[in-house]
């Protein structure tokens, strides 16, 4: 069994008198393509935020890589390799794709100090970047405001950004969430071409991604792991189809 990259032990936030993460206790392993699915309201978007330091849990902690992360900023956490998706309204609207990445290239490189200067004026930072646009479809967008892209397209630049950062974990939250159908096959097939040795936490709907993409699967309701394990017996298990009762993607799996 691959080893454990991210854990997260009893993890608890409580607002108020409503735990929205109740007792999560769950890991990702190593090379992992692990989906954390559940209804609305289940506490997906909480554990996250849990898991980025954007909040701080109530009691419990997260480990990355044997570290315990729980008191770290999410900058101190994206330097230990755990990185999630930027949200749209963080993009760089005003640049395009091409200084996008040069800029999330060069400060892994600890080379911010120098973004503004000509592309070409480092060789290994435009070869990185012009690779990252051919593998998320990005190349024909590569001189356009990133304001002007088709949505489907921002959420690739999304994607890409954060693989930019060489992230050991990445945090995929919601990847094809408002995008047209005809844009979507591919986000799919993005996703599914992701770096092997990059641990992967997906977090989804759209079931159809889930079963194409997890070798995993934790099902969150109500703040707490409900069950998980392997796809095909999560697409069997009558609590799982309970709790989305009348969404009948899981059921087509089964």
């Amino acid at each position: 069994m691959n080893e454990v990259v991210l854990q997260t032990h009893e993890l608890v936030k409580r607002f108020g008198g409503i735990a929205a993460t109740n007792h999560v206790t769950m890991a990702v392993r190593r090379g992992a393509r692990h989906a954390l699915i559940g209804p609305n309201g289940a506490g997906k978007t909480t554990l996250i935020n849990q898991l980025t330091g954007v909040m701080q849990p109530t009691s419990g902690r997260v480990v990355l890589n044997g570290r315990d992360i729980s008191g770290l900023s999410p900058n101190s956490r994206v330097g230990l390799g755990l990185a999630r998706t930027f949200q749209i309204n963080q993009l760089f609207t005003s640049l395009t794709p091409l200084q996008s990445l040069a800029i999330a290239v060069s400060s892994r490189h600890d080379a911010a100090r120098r973004w503004w200067k000509p592309l070409g004026s480092d060789g290994a930072i435009a070869a990185e970047c012009e690779q990252l646009l051919q593998q998320f479809r990005l190349e024909a967008h590569a001189g356009q405001l990133t304001r002007e892209l088709p949505y489907g397209k921002r959420r690739l630049l999304e994607i890409a950004l954060a693989v930019a950062l060489k992230p050991q974990v990445l945090l995929l939250d919601e990847p094809a969430a408002g995008v047209p159908a005809a844009e979507r096959a591919d986000i799919l097939a993005t996703v599914a071409a992701l770096p092997e040795e990059v641990s992967v936490l997906l977090i989804e709907h759209d079931m159809d991604l889930v079963f194409s993409f997890a070798n995993w699967i934790t099902v969150l309701v109500s703040g707490a792991v409900l069950t998980e394990g392997a796809p095909a017996e999560i697409a069997k298990d009558e609590r799982v189809r309970a709790v989305y009762l009348g969404e009948t993607e899981v059921r087509h799996h089964g």
